[in-house]
């Protein structure tokens, strides 16, 4: 069937949009994982922010979740976007995995904090638990801050015994970070409009996709410059 003039434009007009979709969906992750890097960099180059290198030289993933909002007035809440990377066997990172962060609090409470946000995974466990559906930091897998401050190498081997130590810069009225009871989980929506449909998380750290970003081939060479340090 020949097609007319008319039609055959609007065909191409719509094949052009559909193909140019998944570039369109994925600017939101991008910015995402800028600033992720942005965030890594900066908590690492702070003396008293700075994660201790035995810990990280341990590390089995880091998730960074550049903005953690927690907001309530009597009844509190948090939610955050962010990334997450796996060490191979051979030391190097994974592709990252988009992640999500929610959870809640109860009290009095008045005003909105943002936290940039450190997640150092000590073992497996806990990946494995986020591979295979939500789980809640401090229930499925436990989870303490970090020592801060210049004399935090020293802390590293005595006080760090939790799965997740976090490490957080935060701003705004409440005071100090507490995770516990948080859910992490994998954004699926995220990570289709970066890898495509169908790539599971395993998939993704395992870097079994077809095709990477260059902004997440950006934040797993952020990783790999820290954690070589």
């Amino acid at each position: 069937m020949k097609l007319r003039p008319l039609t055959t434009l609007l065909l191409t007009v719509s094949l052009t949009f559909l193909l140019a979709t998944p570039a369109w969906c994925g600017a939101r992750e991008t910015k995402r994982a800028e600033a992720a890097i942005a965030v890594l960099e900066a908590m690492m180059e702070s003396p008293d922010h700075r994660i201790p290198s035995a810990l990280l030289s341990d590390a089995h993933a880091i998730a960074v979740i550049p903005e953690l909002v927690k907001a309530g007035l009597v009844v509190g809440g948090r939610h955050g976007k962010g990334l997450i990377s796996v060490r191979a066997a051979d030391g190097t990172w994974s592709n990252p995995s988009y992640i999500s962060i929610t959870g809640g609090s109860f009290g009095f409470q008045a005003g909105v904090q943002a936290s940039e946000v450190i997640l150092v995974f000590r073992t497996a466990r806990g990946v494995d638990n986020l591979v295979n559906g939500n789980f809640t930091l401090g229930a499925d897998a436990s989870i303490a801050a970090g020592p801060v401050g210049r004399n935090a190498q020293a802390a590293t081997d005595s006080a760090l015994e939790a799965e997740i130590i976090s490490y957080a810069r935060s701003k705004g009225l409440f005071a100090g970070l507490a995770l516990d009871g948080s859910v992490l989980s994998i954004d699926r929506d995220a990570n289709e409009s970066v890898y495509g449909v169908d790539v599971t998380p395993r998939a993704i750290f395992e870097n079994r996709v077809k095709s990477v970003s260059d902004a997440a081939i950006s934040f797993r060479d952020e990783l790999e410059e820290q954690t070589a340090r």
